[in-house]
């Protein structure tokens, strides 16, 4: 699926109204809550998408994925005034400074501190362009608080923008079939008294509703989002097919990435500690140079460690067959040698066993002083084997 044009860049009216909305809320916040009680979210997840492209059925999959404990901030819930819901049954937009305070006094809330799905926001380019201040806004405050005792209440924002597309057609039958649903839905609870009546708006029930709503949505929403490409992580999502199709497809983009979410100072730190994959991904080849260097350099230990399998070990190993599990305790001294040990495991990796060896030093009482009352002790070492490999499915009849 294509993207659909560049998005436009925004007047300059459109960005002075931005910075005078944005300063407004903004001053209001600080005199309200004070400059240092100004938290918001680590994390910031800016859900948008076409009606109908599946905003509520997949907020519980993203906040899943990206560990957020809280539900979604679902902004047209937050717009509950009478000409508020008035505007949003003809598929209009509320307008920008009512949303914008709205929003960011909700995201100050404690239990949105580690992150937040906002889903609907933002929808205009004024409001775009208050997020793009605020996110400014957040980073002057880590900065500020970096090194001090405040600096996990002030942590560096990341910022992802997720958008689902579907094409016109698509989002009209979704917007129907749910009208529908809605209406089966509130029969029933009329019907039997039981549950609570659904709101069903106009762009539920009718096809040039629908297609107003979504025509809003290409013409000013879609720009507005697109714009943030330029700024932010931008995920766009295909959102036509079955859901769990877009679940993949959302999984996918949202995948965790430590370079795009740490701070620079924690990723700096531990950037020299290998990713798992770096380690693995050159193993197999690792593990053929390391055998065949064996055979070559080190012949006849090699050969003492693969009697000592055949023989000590495996009738052991075969013993557990069916469980896939296999703990041998040994003293044998060839093991005392590292390159023995190492030389050990790697027989058993090539063999699609997964092996690992511990060393367990026991003190053993030899003699007793009797005019000191003190003890000698020799030290026993104990070598733990663990076998671990797949076990012999039984059938039962």
């Amino acid at each position: 699926m294509s993207e659909a044009s560049s998005p436009q860049t925004p007047s300059h009216l459109e960005v002075k109204d931005a910075q005078v909305i944005f300063r407004t809320v903004w001053e209001d916040l600080q005199e309200e809550y004070g400059l240092s009680n100004l938290r918001f979210p680590k994390e910031l997840i800016l859900l948008g998408g076409a009606p109908g492209a599946g905003k509520g059925t997949q907020t519980e999959h993203i906040r899943q994925l990206r560990d957020l404990t809280c539900p979604a901030i679902v902004v047209s819930s937050l717009l509950n005034s009478p000409m508020a819901k008035k505007i949003k049954a003809h598929g209009g937009l509320v307008g920008d400074s009512e949303v914008v305070g709205l929003v960011l006094r909700e995201l100050l809330k404690p239990e949105y501190r580690d992150g937040a799905i906002l889903d609907g926001f933002p929808r205009t380019t004024e409001q775009v362009e208050c997020v793009k201040l605020l996110i400014g806004k957040m980073n002057e405050l880590w900065r500020q608080h970096h090194e001090t005792p405040l600096a996990l209440q002030f942590r560096k924002p990341t910022i992802h923008v997720v958008i689902l597309y579907v094409d016109e057609k698509t989002s009209i039958e979704r917007q129907l079939k749910r009208g529908a649903e809605l209406l089966r839905h509130n029969r029933e609870v009329e019907t039997t008294g039981i549950g609570t009546l659904a709101d069903v708006r106009d762009t539920d029930l009718k096809e040039d509703s629908a297609r107003r709503r979504y025509k809003v949505f290409k013409e000013q929403t879609w720009d507005a989002l697109t714009s943030l490409k330029e700024h932010f992580f931008y995920h766009f999502i295909n959102a036509q097919g079955r859901v769990e199709e877009v679940e993949t497809n959302i999984e996918r983009e949202l995948q965790y990435q430590s370079s795009l979410e740490l701070d620079p100072t924690t990723f700096d730190l531990m950037r020299r500690v290998p990713l798992a994959q770096e380690i693995v991904v050159h193993a197999r080849q690792e593990l053929v140079n390391r055998l065949d260097s064996y055979a070559v350099d080190q012949r006849e230990k090699f050969q003492q460690v693969i009697g000592f399998a055949e023989e000590k070990l495996l009738p052991i190993i075969q013993r557990h067959a069916i469980t896939g599990m296999a703990f041998i305790n040994t003293e044998n001294e060839l093991l005392d040698d590292p390159t023995a040990m190492a030389m050990l495991i790697d027989l058993f990796s090539e063999r699609g066993f997964r092996a690992v060896i511990d060393l367990h030093r026991i003190e053993i009482p030899e003699k007793f002083d009797v005019q000191t009352g003190e003890i000698q002790c020799r030290i026993k070492k104990v070598y733990r084997i663990q076998i671990r490999f797949q076990g012999s499915e039984i059938r039962r009849g």
